[in-house]
C-alpha cells in the first residue's frame, strides 16, 4: 500500500474518531446539562437565565411566531394590535399584554418590547424586589408605549422609538404590601429602595436594547425608559 493511501486511510480514522467522540459528547450534553445551557431547546420563560438565553432570546425577538409563542407558553395572555400609520409613525407585529402587572393596563407595545419585558420582570425586577424590599412587585406604573413623536418631543430630529410602540417607560412599582417605590423619589435613595430601583435598571440591560434613567439625564430622572430600538444604551 503506497504512502499516500495509508496517510489518507489514517486521516480518514482520525476523523471518524473525532466524530464519534463529538456525538458521544454532544449525548453526553444533551442529557445532563440543563435545559437553559442548550442552545437548540425551546425558549422558556419559567427556566433560569442559562449559557444559551441570550442567543435563544435573540432569535424569539426576531421572529413574531417563536415570540408570541414563548408569551404564551409563559403564561401571558395577549391579544393582537393592527398595524397602524400615523402620520409619519407606523407600527407592526404588535399585541397588548394581559395580566403583566402594567398599569394602565395593555398599552400596546412590538412583540420583542413585550418578550422583553416579561423577561425583565422575572428574572430581574422580581428577584430585586425580593432581595430588596422583602416582597414581590404586583404593579409596574408606566408613561406609555405608543406616542407618535420625535426624540424629546422636538419638533425635528430622529423619531422616538415610542413612534413605533417599540419603548416603554417605567416610572415606579407597587409592592403587594401597598408600598410605592417611584423613579423620581426614590432613584438616589441610599436605602432599600434605591437599591432596588437601581437593580432593577441595570437588570433590564440584558434584555431591553436601550436602557435610560436618571443617570442619562434630566428628561429621565422619573422614569426608565426602555426600547427594543437599534441603538444600544445601559445608563
Amino acid at each position: 500500500m503506497s504512502p499516500e493511501v495509508l496517510a489518507l486511510a489514517g486521516a480518514w480514522s482520525l476523523l471518524t474518531d473525532l466524530l464519534v467522540m463529538s456525538l458521544l459528547l454532544g449525548v453526553a450534553i444533551a442529557r445532563w446539562a440543563p435545559p437553559e445551557d442548550l442552545p437548540w431547546t425551546p425558549l422558556r420563560l419559567d427556566q433560569p437565565v442559562g449559557l444559551a438565553t441570550g442567543f435563544k432570546f435573540a432569535l424569539a425577538a426576531r421572529d413574531p411566531r417563536q415570540c408570541r409563542l414563548v408569551l404564551r407558553e409563559g403564561g401571558l395572555g395577549f391579544v393582537e394590535e393592527p398595524g397602524r400609520v400615523r402620520g409619519a409613525c407606523s407600527t407592526h407585529n404588535t399585541l397588548r399584554l394581559q395580566g403583566a402587572q402594567l398599569s394602565p393596563a395593555a398599552p400596546v407595545m412590538t412583540c420583542p418590547e413585550a418578550l422583553a419585558y416579561a423577561f425583565w420582570i422575572r428574572h430581574a425586577v422580581q428577584p430585586a424586589a425580593h432581595a430588596n424590599l422583602g416582597e414581590p412587585v404586583v404593579t409596574v406604573e408606566h408613561y406609555g408605549s405608543f406616542a407618535c413623536r420625535n426624540i424629546y418631543g422636538r419638533a425635528t430630529g430622529m423619531r422616538s422609538e415610542h413612534a413605533y410602540a417599540n419603548a416603554l417607560d417605567v416610572s415606579a412599582f407597587r409592592t403587594i404590601s401597598g408600598r410605592r417605590v417611584s423613579v423620581l423619589e426614590d432613584f438616589n435613595d441610599q436605602g432599600a429602595r434605591g437599591r432596588f430601583l437601581r437593580r432593577a435598571r441595570d437588570g433590564a440591560c440584558p434584555w431591553f436594547n436601550a436602557v435610560l434613567g436618571p443617570d442619562y439625564n434630566a428628561a429621565h430622572r422619573d422614569h426608565l425608559h426602555l426600547d427594543m430600538g437599534r441603538f444600544a444604551a445601559c445608563r
